[in-house]
């Protein structure tokens, strides 16, 4: 009985640190997004017309990406009796977050975290808490004792997250301003 009670405990522990350092993250990009003076520039912007075309086209590419990831997720959890390669999940992981970063570096450190429009303050802490919950999966990820509801809760809070950055970014780009590249 003793090692039935201690199991829960010891798996809840082992989220502990990704939990933690998650959180870590989405406060240190919030505060560095307040207390920072936006510079107005901060990334070249190489193939495209201004850099509001790039975030939009590069978070467009990263949502297309994170919905192959929730596909072959399903797939590797069984749920779609189809066999996706888990290396389309990794790799489509990869190159989704790496087109991020680009647009993260230039929404802190270009604009900061703005807070006087209700779709920009939703985009700002969305995209902080996408940084963190992406932290916590990836800390999570290599540890075998976490319950089995962790990756793909982390990994639903990650997408849900990118999702809404899409949402309050390049689809209200597309809608307000167009296609422009």
């Amino acid at each position: 009985m003793t090692a039935i009670n201690q199991r829960p405990s010891r798996s809840l522990t082992s989220l502990l640190v990704p939990l933690v350092v998650g959180g870590l993250v989405v406060l240190a990009l919030g505060v560095y997004g307040r207390a920072h003076t936006p510079t107005g520039f901060a990334v070249g912007v190489a193939g495209f017309s201004a850099a509001l075309p790039m975030k939009v086209w590069l978070t467009t590419g990263a949502f297309v990406l994170a919905i192959v990831q929730v596909v072959s997720a399903l797939s590797m959890w069984g749920k779609l009796g189809i066999t996706i390669p888990a290396g389309v999940h990794r790799w489509s992981g990869r190159l989704a977050f790496i087109l991020t970063i680009p647009v993260a570096f230039h929404c802190l450190y270009a604009l900061g975290l703005q807070y006087d429009v209700p779709r920009v303050l939703a985009h700002s802490l969305l995209g902080c808490f996408f940084y963190g919950i992406f932290t916590a999966k990836m800390l999570a990820l290599p540890k075998k004792d976490t319950p089995g509801w962790t990756l793909p809760v982390f990994g639903g809070l990650a997408f849900t997250a990118l999702i809404g950055l899409w949402l309050t970014s390049s689809f209200w780009f597309f809608t307000a301003i167009g296609f422009k590249v």
